[in-house]
């Protein structure tokens, strides 16, 4: 009897490890989107039941992980870093090409390489500036910058626009929360203004430059190139306040959307749930970014403050770029709405993400000790 007492309650502390106010935003995020899914899904045979097997296995890896001590996390820092970028090298090399870009290692199956980078790029920075912590100089930014670039080059390299976007910001604020000042700050935010013109869109693929004319002026190439993103915002628009009923909205299934599953299933969702249901979905993901800056402002230590700021920055970036892209006011980049989008890779590195998250506020009396 006493041994069954012991076992229960040590896999009672198993599952102790879930930060309840973030568990619960998580779990309101997850319900509508499958919610959603459904609708979605309705003309793709099986996508809603993969998607819940997407969110089962992420959750899994998020508990997992949420299990792990931050200061066992940050000894696989330079190993993840380094093969991450070992496969963005063999991506290179000779991986798969897929609708002109070459993002893909088959494998048996084929992976994207550059996911791992979301998670193993910040990761690494916390764990170089934790080594430096007290003692921080300008070289030390210099070679964060470096650790950043290589695998950022890579990604644009393939061309993965949303990736480098999503790795560029988290990294960024990785090494901004270890201390870059705010006037070095400023004068990169003038001076990347100043080479937009000169130096930055010359060096744009056409399709990226279509993609920000686009977004300009979708009328410009209405039934062409601005016909998908002028759909979303018409199925957007004509949501109206309340929306037009779950499995109601017909831009989405009369397939004027497109990828309304993955990238444009915000799209299908504010049809269908219209102005209301879209502050309701704002409030979850500002919700849970605000968690997330909570649970870094504790943190006991540099890694895992900056780890923490690390996936709250993804969390947002991921939010606020697919909300954008959808109502037109960003480019479109294949950025996946967070636990509502179809997608098995960009599901486990949210999951990875949200394990970092849950550790980081339950081991904290911990690392304290």
């Amino acid at each position: 009897m006493e041994n069954k007492s012991l076992y229960l309650q040590r896999l009672r502390s198993y599952f102790m490890v879930f930060d309840m106010p973030l568990a619960i935003l998580i779990f309101l995020i997850v319900s509508t989107g499958i919610v959603t899914m459904y609708s979605a899904g309705l003309d793709f045979p099986g996508r809603l039941e993969n998607h819940l097997r997407n969110i089962i296995i992420a959750f899994f890896v998020m508990w997992v992980i949420a299990n792990i001590p931050p200061q066992t996390l940050m000894r696989f820092a330079i190993p993840v870093y380094t093969v991450g970028v070992g496969l963005l090298v063999a991506v290179a090399l000779v991986g798969v090409i897929k609708k002109g870009a070459r993002r893909w290692l088959h494998i048996g199956f084929d992976i994207q390489p550059s996911e791992i980078l979301k998670i193993a790029v910040p990761m690494m920075l916390a764990w170089y500036f934790q080594k430096r912590e007290g003692s921080l100089r300008w070289k030390d930014f210099a070679v964060a910058a470096v650790i950043l670039a290589i695998p950022l080059g890579l990604i644009v390299k393939q061309p993965d626009l949303g990736t480098a976007l999503l790795v560029g910001a988290v990294g960024f604020t990785v090494i901004f929360l270890a201390g870059l000042s705010w006037r070095f700050l400023f004068g990169l935010f003038i001076t990347a203004i100043v080479l937009i013109p000169t130096v930055i869109w010359p060096r744009l693929h056409d399709y990226q430059k279509d993609r920000v004319k686009i977004m300009l002026d979708p009328t410009m190439d209405a039934l062409g190139k601005g016909f998908h993103i002028i759909q979303s915002i018409i199925a957007v628009g004509s949501g109206g306040t309340t929306g037009k009923g779950w499995t109601n909205g017909t831009q989405s299934h009369l397939e004027f959307i497109p990828e309304h599953t993955t990238d444009f299933i915000s799209a299908v969702y504010l049809e269908e749930f219209g102005f209301i249901g879209s502050l309701f979905l704002v409030t979850l993901y500002f919700l849970v970014v605000v968690r997330g800056l909570m649970i870094a402002a504790n943190a006991p230590t540099l890694f895992a403050r900056l780890m923490a700021g690390a996936v709250t920055a993804i969390f947002f970036t991921y939010a606020f770029v697919n909300l954008g892209m959808v109502v037109g006011i960003l480019p479109v980049v294949g950025v996946p709405l967070p636990f509502m989008s179809f997608g098995g890779t960009a599901m486990m590195t949210l999951g990875m993400g949200l394990g970092i998250l849950m550790s980081v506020q339950h081991h904290r009396g911990l690392m304290k000790s």
